[in-house]
């Protein structure tokens, strides 16, 4: 117990901004969020690695007009115009968006992640129907996003964004274009001055590149995500931060290395992972030769197992071959006595929770209709960045490497789920009673001990005085599916190595991308 108390006393001091599990709605530091003013303007940031581009010029951005020009001297009369009649309602937008491009975009997708985290009801005839990448506005609409997929959006948006920022620092700094307020000192600047060059705007960058990506992952909220663009551009003219053809340039570069990321999405498997009957079926026959005891859906009527195909999608830190050698070795057997002896344990934990295991149960539980366990690793994130005062592109390269570290974690995880298909406590012991959501896929490993694993590891490379707060909280999720008793011990301790050994592919990666340099 005293242990549980030292965690939570550490988790609480770092004073995370998380999701209710009941709740649809994404907490965040909103309005009261300081404005973006970096310690570092990181003007080297056009030489680091980039993820998809193979340079930081694949996309060639022209050169900017003259500060002198008339048609620059109209668009700073263009900010002043806006300006000399701005409203509170147009100030607050202001503020909102001055906290960071790559913060509010993440807490955009945040959002939609928790709205379509809603796993679809069965037909009349208890069968249960599928989002269809292919009619992604049927019910039900695509996608459900189910731990496995949102790892998958926060990677790929986050991923872009990044290549995106390198690219655009790049050209930043070849034409060194100055901000409106520096080019002329009676614009009226509504947030913090940087010497950072304008052109092309950092902002438009990002608000290109995540609106192309969040269509192709949430067809069905166009009409949402371009409301949220609009308001994002505006408030940068408004501010005085950027003239009109920053804005533009920037935006049309962020769209085109949006679509490098989107042809990557279309072609890395995900659109199958959801598997078919057939597949469903030898991996319950395949369980069966083995001796084993096979995982089988606790619903009624039962529901499909989630995506038993994941495991087949593409990665990012690491090839298809490194991630097979990921799984790791078998779990107990189903007839041995350290699995019966792992049953009971689960059994005599759930038979009476204290109310500390229960705390620690609901507060990681990220289940229906949140922003799931990768989603509450990004809000952990976010809030230290924020204190941090990184510039936007080590924003992007940080929530870059805990994002693409994710997801390949959710690909190795659900690659062993699906290989092992190992029952859940309360499958071989239906005296168990969950203090939670039972997930609808095998046990072994323990998704959240995997997700949390790989987060601790890379948080702690990207800001080492928080590592060993991190190691607490991922100690600490990965106790709480034991709590819940919806894991054995093997499920959560393997997981969690499992998911430190994805981890250190992300630290690698950041100890060669030259954003250290």
């Amino acid at each position: 117990m005293k242990k549980l108390i030292l965690l939570s006393t550490i988790i609480t001091a770092a004073g995370i901004a998380i999701i209710s599990s009941c709740s649809k709605d994404v907490v965040g530091r909103t309005d009261e969020t300081p404005a973006l003013k970096p310690a570092n303007l990181d003007l080297n940031a056009g030489t680091w690695k980039p993820i998809l581009l193979t340079a930081p010029t694949d996309i060639a951005v022209a050169a900017p007009i003259a500060t002198n020009t008339p048609d620059y001297i109209a668009q700073v009369n263009e900010i002043k115009s806006f300006q000399a009649t701005l409203t509170d309602k147009e100030k607050a937008i202001v503020k909102y968006w001055s906290a960071g491009a790559v913060l509010r975009w993440n807490e955009i997708l945040r959002e939609l992640v928790a709205r379509h985290n809603l796993p679809p009801y069965q037909n009349a005839d208890g069968t249960y129907p599928f989002p269809s990448a292919n009619n992604p506005l049927a019910y039900p609409q695509f996608p459900f996003a189910n731990p496995p997929y949102a790892a998958r959006a926060y990677a790929y948006v986050s991923a872009a964004q990044y290549d995106a920022l390198v690219s655009a620092y790049y050209y930043k700094t070849l034409y060194n274009r100055q901000a409106p307020y520096n080019a002329d000192s009676t614009v009226n600047v509504l947030i913090p001055r940087s010497d950072l060059p304008s052109y092309p705007s950092e902002d438009a960058v990002v608000e290109g590149v995540s609106v192309e990506l969040l269509k192709l992952l949430f067809p069905g909220d166009q009409d949402y995500i371009q409301l949220k663009a609009e308001e994002h551009k505006r408030a940068r003219i408004i501010a005085g931060a950027n003239v009109r053809s920053d804005m533009e340039a920037g935006e049309a570069l962020g769209k085109a290395v949006a679509q490098k990321f989107v042809a990557r999405a279309r072609g890395d498997r995900a659109g199958a992972a959801a598997g078919n009957q057939a597949l469903w079926t030898a991996l319950d026959s395949t369980t069966r030769a083995r001796g084993e005891i096979p995982w089988i859906s606790q619903e009624s009527p039962k529901r499909p197992p989630m995506l038993p195909a994941f495991g087949k999608v593409k990665t990012f830190l690491f090839d298809s071959l490194t991630a097979v050698s990921l799984v790791p070795a078998p779990p107990p057997l189903t007839a041995s006595q350290q699995m019966k002896d792992e049953t009971a344990e689960i059994y005599n934990i759930v038979k009476s929770p204290t109310r500390e295991q229960t705390r620690i149960v609901h507060f990681w539980a990220d289940g229906v209709a949140t922003y799931t366990p990768p989603g509450h690793w990004d809000a952990i994130a976010a809030e230290d960045f924020i204190g941090k005062n990184f510039s936007e592109v080590r924003w992007a390269r940080n929530m870059a490497l805990l994002n693409m570290s994710l997801m390949d974690a959710a690909i190795v995880c659900w690659a062993t789920k699906y290989k092992y298909f190992n029952p859940r406590p309360s499958q071989l012991d239906p005296g168990i009673k969950t203090t939670t959501g039972l997930p609808n896929f095998p046990s072994y490993i323990s998704g959240h001990s995997t997700f949390s694993g790989a987060a601790a590891a890379i948080l702690g490379r990207i800001i080492p005085e928080r590592a060993t707060a991190y190691d607490a909280m991922a100690q600490e999720a990965s106790l709480s599916r034991m709590y819940g008793g919806i894991h054995y011990k093997s499920d959560c301790t393997v997981g969690l190595t499992v998911g430190k050994n994805v981890g250190a592919y992300a630290i690698q990666r950041a100890n060669t991308d030259g954003a250290d340099n």
